[in-house]
């Protein structure tokens, strides 16, 4: 699996994920603009041990995108941008948490579709096309999204039923 980070993200939206798919024997790779440790909003450290350059959706299962400030940060990078589109492109599941659909909508892909994220993005996702939705955690499509960090287990339940787990 991987996991698309940049700087100040929100922490445990990155770190619960990880815990959740190592207890099913599934090992994520971080990828980021390039490699080395990213701090998270809180202080943790999270390493992004590629880069999404040199990364492929061929690569991966499926695609997790924590929220906080890295989608800010990362929907200003056209290959973070590109990847991201290509991995919602190829069915694979995507699944954001909190700010994640920025990065979604950056990428172009929420027309059409329903998803849920904190609520001070809804705006953002109405006009880029999708229906906002205000539940723990929302399936459509490949798409899976939550909203906050006290939606974390639902949100890790999902991912680990979109791998057959």
């Amino acid at each position: 699996m991987a996991m698309i980070l940049a700087e100040n993200f929100e922490d445990s939206e990155a770190t619960s994920p990880i815990e959740a798919l190592d207890a099913q024997g599934v090992d994520v790779t971080v990828i980021g603009m390039s490699t080395g440790t990213l701090t998270g909003k809180k202080g943790a450290k999270v390493d992004a041990v590629a880069t999404i350059a040199d990364s492929t959706v061929g690569d991966f299962e499926l695609l997790i995108i924590p929220g906080g400030g890295s989608p800010e940060n990362l929907r200003i990078d056209e290959t973070a941008v590109d990847f991201t589109r290509d991995f919602v492109a190829s069915g694979k599941p995507v699944a954001s948490i909190c700010h994640g659909p920025q990065l979604l909508i950056s990428a172009d892909v929420l027309s059409g579709r329903t998803v849920t994220a904190v609520n001070k993005i809804r705006d953002d996702i109405t006009n880029a096309g999708a229906t906002y939705v205000d539940e723990e955690v929302h399936v459509d499509g490949n798409l899976i999204s939550s909203r906050i960090p006290d939606d974390l287990p639902a949100f890790n339940d999902a991912l680990v039923n979109a791998l057959g787990l």
